[in-house]
């Protein structure tokens, strides 16, 4: 994957990304049932692959298990409703193995 398909950086956002970040986060700790201690990111990312959108919000969360789970949203994280979250028992269907690559997350 070239160093230049996605790009992140300090953010020029305001408070209503932060807020939509942590609505999002929440959504998905509800959702999947995770405990405090888990981790949970969502982030918006640029993708610059072609028929990729623009922005996407790329989630993952490392429950008890110690395993990576994550998936992506086609839209900017301020769009995200909770209805665009994966059902609950996808859970373990989410789980990216260990030494699994792609191009595209």
């Amino acid at each position: 994957m070239s160093a230049s398909v996605y790009a992140l950086g300090p953010s020029k956002r305001g408070d209503d990304h932060r807020a939509a970040s942590r609505r999002v986060k929440a959504w998905v700790r509800a959702r999947f049932r995770l405990a405090q201690e888990d981790v949970v990111t969502a982030n918006e990312v640029e993708c610059a692959v072609p028929g990729c959108p623009p922005l996407e919000t790329a989630i993952a969360f490392w429950a008890a298990d110690g395993k990576r789970r994550h998936y992506k949203v086609f839209k900017p994280i301020a769009q995200v409703v909770e209805d665009d979250l994966p059902p609950s028992w996808m859970r373990d269907a989410l789980i990216v193995e260990e030494g699994f690559e792609c191009s595209c997350c």
